[in-house]
């Protein structure tokens, strides 16, 4: 419990008329034809689009999702005007370190749930007391049941300040942070920062590119930058559409929710660690419940304006000052070479490399991801945890 008045006790609480709505559109789906290719190359194929959308329509239970949600304590605070909507589960161990979970696009705090209970409870998961933390897991401006900015500026570096406040408005003086995609970026900007409190972060897609041309690169540096090469080529599309015109694409996913799903659904399919097949790691209701979140609070084009204020600014290397760990999964959107990492961060502190996971790590293996945390804290330095 907390008892700043500037922290408001929050439920999720979907009105019916909404799920109803949602089932009415998608009942009046109009399909285009068929694609001309025998694979993902040119998007969702038409058979997976109306394999996942029937099961939407049919199956799928937003209430249980919901239940989900309320079964944690969660709050929304104000701050520089806008509400923010977090997640606050703490552990039942005395002297467990509280630690920040940001998450990215097209993801949400949703992406933590199966998480949550081995970090806070670790005795009852295979781990020890001394690996216990209090959770503080935000949605990110724009995002879920967060507010949605109304001027400009809620850059990745304007969310670290505002996180930095939240930590300091729950009372944590000593925390650590950690962040995946946006909350990498976010969780960076945290690190460079360096606000009172904030002890080290971690990272499963490090900002690592060097700004200069590289000469002679490594093989693993290589790799990187041909991984780089490919995703500006082939994978980037959505991000320079919500980069420049966010405001034009969100016409059409806030209007269709098939439109809305097949935007995410594809990221699913392209960036989880499956053989091409999401369906392999993730169930469709996991999928559905980060897409049916988007859709509730109409956040197309809310999401894409982060692209906006930060995108153009690119994902290059941040010098960091402070312990860092990091966690390099084979399917990620590219393997960070730690030869990068040591140009920019002066103190790794933990360095793995786990032999199956993708993009969405916490929610396709989530035993992995808390175990890469879990080794990551035990290389804190004495007196940097709680």
């Amino acid at each position: 419990m907390t008892t700043n008045p500037l922290i408001k006790p929050f439920r999720v609480d979907v009105p019916q008329a909404d799920l109803d709505d949602l089932r009415e559109r998608l009942a009046r789906t109009r399909w285009p034809e068929p694609e001309t290719v025998q694979d993902w190359g040119q998007g969702v194929p038409l058979k997976s689009a109306q394999a996942l959308v029937q099961y939407w329509s049919e199956q799928y239970d937003w209430r249980r999702c919901e239940a989900a949600f309320n079964r944690y304590e969660q709050w929304t605070t104000e701050i520089d005007g806008v509400s923010i909507h977090f997640l606050h589960v703490r552990s039942r161990h005395e002297n467990a370190t509280p630690m920040l979970l940001t998450h990215g696009w097209p993801g949400a705090v949703l992406e933590f749930f199966k998480v949550i209970e081995p970090l806070t409870d670790p005795t009852a998961h295979g781990g020890s007391a001394d690996e216990a933390f209090h959770l503080v897991i935000p949605t990110l401006p724009g995002y879920g049941f967060s507010g949605k900015p109304a001027d400009q500026g809620w850059s990745i570096e304007k969310i670290a300040q505002a996180w930095a406040e939240l930590m300091a408005r729950l009372g944590y003086t000593r925390y650590l942070a950690q962040g995946g995609d946006w909350g990498a970026a976010v969780t960076t900007a945290l690190g460079a920062m360096r606000p009172p409190g904030l002890r080290s972060i971690h990272v499963n897609l490090p900002m690592v590119m060097p700004r200069d041309p590289v000469a002679e690169p490594t093989p693993a540096e290589l790799a990187m930058l041909m991984a780089m090469q490919d995703y500006a080529e082939w994978d980037s599309g959505y991000a320079h559409q919500q980069s420049t015109r966010p405001q034009t694409l969100g016409y059409g996913l806030a209007d269709s929710p098939v439109g809305q799903a097949m935007w995410i659904f594809e990221k699913f399919h392209r960036w989880t660690d499956s053989d091409g097949d999401p369906l392999k790691v993730l169930s469709y209701d996991q999928m559905l419940d980060i897409i049916t979140l988007y859709w509730l609070t109409n956040s197309a084009a809310s999401s894409g304006r982060l692209y906006w204020e930060s995108y153009k600014k690119g994902f290059f290397a941040v010098p960091l000052d402070l312990p860092v760990g990091c966690s390099i999964f084979p399917k990620e959107l590219y393997r960070a070479p730690r030869s990068f990492a040591e140009r920019c961060m002066s103190q790794i502190i933990y360095w793995g490399e786990p032999e199956k996971g993708g993009h969405f790590a916490a929610l396709e293996q989530p035993a992995v991801f808390v175990n890469e945390l879990r080794g990551w804290a035990r290389c804190l330095p004495a007196g940097e945890g709680a």
